[in-house]
């Protein structure tokens, strides 16, 4: 029986406190929040659980397992650093650290420690992104081309971050688990028009393998849409999010080169020389050179289990038996290295950075 103690009960706490506590072998011993309102509600849905204003009593209880902590990120360094040091497991809302160095940090403390850090990338245990993942893997899609996603919607505005570090952790999680790559190089442009935050970012990334993904988010969308297309050598899909049920749509389209250039030159020529085509038509040549694909398209079944209960079960099977989880502190860092590397790019005006490992 892990015993939890959650630190955060504001828009998202609510949410990890109820996945856990419907977990048979976990037992939700505190929550921890500064703000009245907050507290007052967590006495009122949860008489057995001990609130309390002052995160050091989790840290410091002998009667805590693990700690997660939902608070904004300039917090989650010092917070998850108390917890390691008192020899807590962490789990941690996205992104894991406001830097990269203080992931670092982090990691190195766990593994030091033998302790369990998992960020929550909520989206990598939707059912959409593992079904996504399950067709990448099997190579139904082929060699992937592209990853391109539109997140947008009219706010929620943060004070604290702006909408590259609020909205691109989720497709950039994702795309670190699709490609399993780090980008060779980061471009990022944007506007802020509110509260000198960022509010509009456009990201576009280069992987290695002639792989590239773009995100657009936004808050000042009139809509709300959440939609992706990955594209491959074989096939092609769309994830809609908001989409009811046929969140995924698998196209059996695409381009595939029939020749090579020198090929089509040669019989190009060929087909001059019997006067089927006459001199000049460059058209001849693209249309040897190319074809394309259009297959049917097929909605693949999606399971309805919800997200964050996959990942609350994941992070207490790890703890219990010692697997490194593929949302570890690690996949964390690889994250907000991109954060940080489209960050300096907006803030250069679309000058490159390169966001791998050193």
């Amino acid at each position: 029986m892990l015993k939890l103690g959650v630190i955060g009960y504001g828009y998202w706490g609510p949410n990890i406190v109820r996945n856990f506590s419907i977990q048979p072998d976990c037992q939700l011993v505190a929550i921890c929040d500064r703000h009245p309102k907050a507290l007052a509600q967590v006495l009122s849905r949860h008489p057995g659980v001990h609130a309390t204003s002052d995160p050091d009593e989790l840290m410091s209880s002998p009667q805590i397992d693990a700690v997660a902590i939902v608070t904004p990120v300039s917090t989650h360094y010092d917070l998850a650093r108390k917890a390691l040091e008192n020899g807590k497991h962490v789990f941690v809302e996205k992104p894991f650290t406001a830097t990269s160095a203080q992931a670092e940090e982090l990691i190195e403390l766990a593994e030091r420690k033998n302790l369990q850090t998992m960020v929550d990338h909520t989206f990598l245990f939707s059912p959409a992104v593992r079904k996504i993942k399950e067709l990448v893997d099997a190579g139904v899609l082929g060699p992937l081309y592209y990853y391109d996603s539109t997140r947008v919607n009219l706010g929620l505005f943060q004070h604290d971050v702006n909408v590259i570090w609020d909205l691109a952790p989720h497709d950039l999680s994702i795309i670190d688990h699709l490609i399993g790559k780090e980008p060779e190089l980061v471009v990022a442009t944007g506007g802020a028009h509110f509260n000198g935050l960022a509010d509009v970012a456009y990201i576009t990334l280069c992987f290695p393998e002639n792989i590239i993904a773009h995100i657009n988010v936004n808050w000042l969308s009139p809509v709300k849409v959440r939609t992706t297309l990955v594209g491959g050598q074989r096939k092609m899909l769309v994830w809609n999010d908001l989409e009811p049920s046929e969140k995924i749509k698998v196209y059996d389209k695409g381009v595939q080169i029939t020749e090579t250039r020198d090929e089509s030159r040669q019989r190009l020529k060929d087909l001059i020389e019997a006067k089927i085509f006459e001199v000049g038509t460059g058209q001849a040549v693209y249309d040897l050179l190319v074809s394309y694909r259009s297959g049917d398209m097929w909605a693949p079944r999606v399971d309805q289990t919800e997200a964050l209960q996959l990942e609350a079960r994941y992070f207490l099977d790890c703890v219990a038996s010692g697997a490194k989880p593929f949302n570890d502190g690690r996949a964390g860092l690889r994250v907000v290295r991109m954060l940080e590397a489209a960050d300096e790019s907006l803030k250069r005006r679309r000058e490159i950075v390169y966001a791998g490992s050193p």
